[in-house]
């Protein structure tokens, strides 16, 4: 009777057996320079990538001890870095990005909430493309397959303290303030199950006008943020405050709605970081107000009304225009 070949040990190449030792639990902490060796015989060899990505998988899969998680996530940060499109392109396919790094976020493996944001900032950066020749969009599937289940991911703002995720136990992932018990999920609109959309040039046009309107709101938002303590708010700065985070709030779930049917390339990433830009500031705003209606913001028929516009209201002092 014959048998098939064994699977090879994916620790037991040059590269995979780096990995292994460097990613041990029994290390105190990331080993900087074992990391950056491992990145240059990733890049000296033909094999390096596809045999460092097979050991980086082995290392994640089932694996419940948190610290070698945390040296694997370390480790593999360090070589999307470093490695270049060889290994970039192999982290953002599916069986990697979604069945590693996202599985890991199923509560049974308890990780950590700076872990579990780690993890999906690597989705929502990946999603948004290299500067090299790396094929994004298997990784951008996940990244959207997330948001339609209402994740909300991570401020990509470092100044400041943003929410935490949650992992509860029916799996599905949402956001709560550390300033409340009560999850603040924000309310989706049903998504659209139908054909993608190929958008003509002219649609192309008034939707970019109609984001730029989105980020002038996230502008005008962030800076009244910033601007009034807590205490010796400005009222007429919190009566536009409040128009704005229901606008921006409509914003984004029409966004959430293109980001699944826009076939475009060019107009997926700026949909992508313009709903990144509007997570930010309406994570960073305190829960005043309730969800919102439906809008008819950013509809691409073409006689659509102009989305809401705080051109009349008054600004912040210091807002540049």
């Amino acid at each position: 009777m014959a048998f098939g070949k064994a699977p090879k040990d994916p620790f037991g190449t040059a590269v995979g057996s780096l990995v292994d030792r460097a990613t041990c639990g029994a290390l105190q902490t990331e080993e900087w320079g074992q990391f950056m060796h491992i990145c240059d015989v990733v890049n000296a060899t033909e094999e390096g990538p596809k045999d460092a990505v097979k050991a980086l998988k082995k290392k994640l899969s089932k694996n419940c001890n948190h610290k070698e998680i945390r040296l694997t996530l370390s480790l593999l940060d360090m070589c999307i870095e470093n490695c270049g499109p060889r290994f970039q392109s192999l982290v953002v396919k599916k069986d990697f990005c979604k069945d590693k790094l996202v599985k890991l976020l199923n509560p049974r493996y308890n990780l950590p909430i700076d872990m579990q944001e780690r993890i999906l900032t690597f989705i929502m950066t990946w999603a948004r493309g290299f500067q090299g020749m790396v094929d994004v969009s298997e990784v951008k599937e996940v990244y959207l397959e997330l948001l339609k289940k209402g994740v909300e991911f991570p401020s990509s703002d470092s100044s400041r303290v943003g929410p935490k995720v949650r992992i509860h136990k029916d799996t599905s992932l949402t956001i709560s303030s550390p300033s409340s018990a009560t999850p603040a999920k924000r309310s989706l609109l049903p998504l659209p199950t139908g054909p993608t959309l190929l958008l003509t040039p002219e649609q192309i046009g008034k939707l970019y006008s109609e984001l730029d309107m989105a980020k002038m709101n996230v502008r005008v938002m962030s800076s009244i943020l910033k601007e009034n303590v807590p205490g010796s708010e400005n009222p007429d700065d919190m009566n536009l405050l409040q128009k704005l985070y229901k606008t921006c709030r409509m914003m984004q779930e029409r966004i959430m709605e293109l980001l699944v049917t826009v076939e475009n390339e060019d107009v997926m990433v700026e949909l992508i970081q313009v709903n990144e830009d509007l997570n930010n500031v309406l994570l960073g705003h305190e829960r005043k107000q309730p969800s919102a209606p439906s809008s008819d913001l950013l509809d691409l028929s073409i006689d659509s009304p102009s989305p809401v516009s705080t051109d009349s209201a008054v600004s912040p002092s210091g807002l540049s225009k």
